[in-house]
């Protein structure tokens, strides 16, 4: 079946088979939070991105295989409800970038940008993006098959950048970061994964930047 993301709170996860990477994209309640489980193909190895709540549902994804790590994409409280219960029941290592890390409900490993999260024989670069969250990440892996794929928690959607709260400074960090460090550096067949709703890719979105800038939000 062809990946499309398009999945549902309560609902069947999607599943993306990439040459080195298996992506498995979830929603789960209340918020239509998307977590993401991405399991190296040679080692088996596992990292979830967002343990965002429904943790039974979580864990249940994970299944026998195991789980290394938890990367957490920022520290607002609907992307970590289920990351205590995930944590103690794999033992997976929790990780958040160090200017979110107070705001997480247990002890976590800082990252900062351009650090790597291993996931088996596979790697997810760390790109910080500040305004919506100080320590806000998106994280990359440059499939070495194909394009590049970006997990961008509620930094980027389709149609906009994450919410600043109408906040001029967070919106100009925002913007400036997610138009240099993403659509300056990727290639439009860069798809990316957000953290509510459905995907899209650079290109897409593109040639509504300059509209975004002059909106405001």
């Amino acid at each position: 079946m062809t990946y499309t993301g398009d999945v549902t709170p309560g609902g069947p996860p999607a599943v993306r088979e990439l040459d080195r990477l298996t992506v498995t994209k979830l929603s789960v309640g209340p918020m239509d939070n998307n977590a993401y489980l991405l399991r190296c193909n040679a080692t088996g190895e596992q990292v979830l991105i967002d343990a965002a709540n429904e943790a039974p549902r979580l864990l249940e994804l994970v299944g026998d295989g195991g789980l290394t790590a938890v990367v957490t994409t920022h520290q607002h409280m609907d992307h970590w409800v289920a990351l205590e219960e995930v944590v103690a029941k794999t033992g997976a290592r929790a990780l958040v970038h160090a200017d979110d890390a107070e705001g997480l409900p247990i002890e976590a490993e800082r990252l900062a940008d351009g650090d790597t999260v291993p996931v088996g024989d596979c790697g997810l670069e760390v790109i910080h993006l500040r305004g919506h969250t100080p320590g806000s990440i998106a994280l990359l892996y440059r499939d070495p098959a194909g394009t590049p794929h970006l997990f961008t928690g509620d930094s980027l959607f389709p149609g906009g950048i994450g919410n600043t709260d109408q906040d001029p400074e967070r919106f100009g960090r925002l913007i400036d970061d997610v138009e240099a460090k993403l659509f300056g550096r990727l290639p439009d067949d860069t798809w990316f994964y957000p953290g509510h709703g459905k995907d899209s890719t650079i290109g897409a979105e593109r040639p509504a930047l300059p509209q975004w800038r002059a909106r405001g939000w």
